[in-house]
């Protein structure tokens, strides 16, 4: 019960889509109520021209036939319309459902992300979507111009031979029955079928993402083999589904049909001398039989799409309904003037368990650099994730010019907080947009951006310049360069506070003096946080933090770490002496 309720939310969710386009609805289902109308006339007029004009074809009768082909012309006329302007609508339902979902994944929290495999989202957003639209444009307009063909058949039926009819609708009960069982049945298997394939989406992108892991380490093989376990159970559901299809779809149905006719020709056979009944009467019930088994046919054929929309569906809603949304911001907050920056007591976790910050207090003031260091998983980057508000802090404060963080607008933050990743990350398109990342900044400040942080001598030995095509994530491109430009696209907002996450890491030293030398030069005047593995990057910082365990447990200027004999200074010679081994 609760599944089907479930399902019943789904469903009048999906429903509530079409309110901007009830016109057309409207206008799409009258269409379709016409094709039907007419569609129904068609046999008795076949059966009058049969009883009157068929052995004396006059003028009137040519008349009649010339009238049965126009109305054919016109059932398929009006039936024409009626589908395109319900897949228009489909369409439409279609594109403000995958905007919805991409708007609500742009505002999810980073934890979301952590906990779902990208593969998984981009099936919700396309594949999942793109079953949706099965249901708008053939489905529902087949599941409505079913429902008129069968009332209107009906209707007819028992105006020409009430009796018959009432044999006739005997069967109905007994398709209903096939047909719920056939949706109970297909619901579970249709859902772990759509699993499946999301789970091979997932799979696919991690490979993909991951193709150079997995040749340098030889693990071809075995993600293969994991690939081939899931695409293996996903053709055993299918093929579940198939045969589900194959034997509650079109061959029990079809057997309904053919006992359907054996009634219809029993009793005329055995009444038609008595009640007087004309060749042109059981032609017309031959039809109408037609008409009513074949849209219900139609109809459960469509069960197996319309059970996979639903799920498809769900899995849409599932993601549009994630609270996991990005900490609040007061949107018409304080603004930052200078970038002054305060810790008080900051603590955190990712889980509610453990936690990754335990009390974190510093400050840095406006023109400062202060950088933390420490051992993988020590809360380094934990700190920039809170500071950017990926992720809420569960107490203590930060404070920027001295209001709470939690006061200015995410808009304010953004545009006055330049953050440089580890691995910078470029777009497709150009060197110019890349830089200008589609905010309102001119081409002259992108050149001169460019210029300050020393990356204009490279981009303008480029064919096309700011012009140049970027590829995916700029693998043209030396690491180098593609954090050089990182750099201008940070510098061309001028932001007041700098956020550099490890990002000379994976510097290679061809570039590794120009970074340098840009760095320098963006840090000054500006409040400075850096994350940092080479200790050599950040000696000149006004104060260096070591961190263990989500604590401070040291902090000072390069020399007095040192001085102090304790995990810098170890942490100090072990890069040196590593660094002495290399040469």
């Amino acid at each position: 019960m609760k599944a089907k309720n479930k399902q019943a939310g789904v469903f009048w969710r999906l429903l509530s889509y079409l309110k901007p386009y009830l016109f057309l609805t409207i206008s799409a289902l009258t269409f379709l109520l016409l094709a039907t109308v007419v569609r129904s006339v068609i046999p008795l007029l076949a059966s009058y021209f049969i009883d009157n004009h068929i052995r004396n074809l006059s003028e009137m009768g040519l008349t009649l036939l010339a009238a049965y082909f126009g109305l054919y012309l016109l059932q398929m006329i009006l039936q024409y319309v009626g589908d395109i302007w319900f897949a228009k609508v489909s369409y439409s339902v279609v594109r403000d459902i995958r905007r919805d979902a991409f708007e609500k994944m742009e505002k999810l929290g980073m934890a979301y992300f952590d906990q779902t495999p990208s593969g998984s989202i981009v099936s919700r957003i396309t594949n999942d979507t793109e079953s949706i639209s099965e249901m708008f444009s053939g489905i529902l307009s087949s599941f409505i111009s079913a429902l008129f063909v069968i009332v209107v058949t009906l209707y007819t039926m028992f105006s020409l031979d009430w009796k018959l009819a009432t044999l006739i609708v005997l069967f109905l009960p007994i398709i209903f029955l096939l047909v719920n069982l056939y949706r109970k049945q297909s619901a579970v298997v249709v859902a772990k079928t759509r699993s499946l394939l999301s789970a091979i989406n997932s799979k696919l992108a991690e490979s993909i993402e991951g193709i150079r892991v997995i040749q340098a380490f030889s693990q071809e093989q075995r993600l293969t083999d994991e690939f081939e376990s899931i695409n293996q159970e996903h053709l055993v559901y299918a093929s579940r589904s198939m045969a589900l299809d194959s034997l509650f779809l079109r061959p029990a149905l079809s057997l309904i049909k053919l006992l359907a006719y054996a009634v219809l020709l029993t009793y005329f056979g055995l009444d038609w001398s008595q009640a007087g009944i004309s060749a042109g009467l059981i032609y017309a019930f031959i039809q109408y039989v037609n008409r009513l088994f074949d849209p219900l046919l139609e109809v459960t054929q469509h069960f197996s799409t319309l059970q996979t929309s639903m799920v498809s569906a769900g899995r849409v809603f599932m993601l549009m309904d994630q609270t996991v949304d990005e900490p609040k911001q007061d949107e018409k907050g304080a603004l930052i003037e200078r970038g002054d920056i305060v810790f008080e007591g900051v603590s955190f976790s990712y889980d509610g368990k453990r936690k990754i910050l335990d009390k974190v207090s510093f400050q840095v003031k406006k023109g400062e650099t202060i950088a933390f260091v420490g051992a993988t998983g020590s809360g380094k980057s934990s700190i920039i994730n809170v500071f950017m508000r990926f992720y809420e802090f569960q107490s203590g404060r930060i404070l920027i010019d001295g209001q709470d963080i939690r006061h200015f607008s995410a808009q304010e933050l953004r545009s006055n907080i330049g953050l440089v990743l580890q691995d910078p990350f470029l777009y497709h398109g150009t060197i110019a947009s890349n830089i200008q990342m589609y905010q309102n900044v001119s081409r002259n400040q992108v050149e001169e951006a460019a210029r300050f942080v020393d990356a204009a001598p490279f981009i303008e030995k480029l064919p096309a310049g700011y012009d140049h095509l970027v590829t995916e994530k700029g693998s043209s491109f030396s690491t180098g360069q593609r954090q050089l430009l990182a750099f201008a696209r940070t510098m061309a907002s001028q932001p007041k506070i700098l956020i550099l996450d490890e990002a000379t890491a994976n510097i290679d030293s061809e570039t590794e003096q120009t970074v340098q030398n840009s760095l320098a030069k963006m840090r000054k005047g500006r409040t400075t946080i850096a994350i940092a593995h080479r200790l050599s990057t950040i000696q000149d910082a006004d104060c260096i933090y070591v961190l263990d365990k989500g604590k401070i447990i040291e902090s000072g200027s390069h020399e007095e770490l040192l001085a102090l004999n304790g995990t810098y200074h170890r942490m100090y010679l072990l890069q040196a002496g590593q660094l002495q081994q290399g040469i």
